[in-house]
């Protein structure tokens, strides 16, 4: 099972869909695994227009899914109570485990899928850390950080 992940901060617009359009015919999905999906800081990643643009340019589909991000409790850490990457991870695992996405989220939603959040690097970011868990409880996926 093969899966990408993407964050779309620093990328201009371009860099960003052709990243996604270099991976076809294997990427047929983007998946947004953002909590907030709808802020003027998504720029040409908000909600309105973006599947549109994903359908348009690169020919996928996309999906929004909040079981894949976290709630808004661990959004809140960075500035208020800000926690190392392992504590985090942590955290998020335990919270992945609560919904039982290993059971709960289609594998067939995943294979061929990107992951989508904000994080210009996979290394901080949780969309490694889904990708991390569902390794560990599937054990075969192929992961390619865009």
């Amino acid at each position: 099972m093969k899966v990408f992940t993407i964050g779309y901060s620093k990328k201009t617009a371009q860099q960003f869909f052709t990243l996604l359009k270099q991976q076809r015919p294997s990427l047929v999905r983007l998946v947004d695994v953002r909590l907030k999906n709808t802020s003027t800081l998504a720029g040409f990643t908000k909600k309105n227009n973006f599947p549109f643009f994903l359908e348009k340019i690169c020919n996928i589909e996309y999906v929004h899914r909040l079981d894949l991000a976290p709630d808004r409790s661990m959004m809140d850490h960075p500035t208020t109570n800000p926690l190392s990457y392992e504590q985090y991870k942590e955290q998020f695992f335990k919270l992945l485990a609560e919904r039982q996405i290993e059971t709960t989220v289609p594998r067939e939603l995943i294979d061929g899928a990107c992951l989508l959040c904000s994080e210009p690097s996979a290394n901080d970011c949780h969309r490694k850390m889904v990708t991390d868990y569902l390794q560990e409880k599937w054990g075969d996926l192929q992961v390619i950080h865009l």
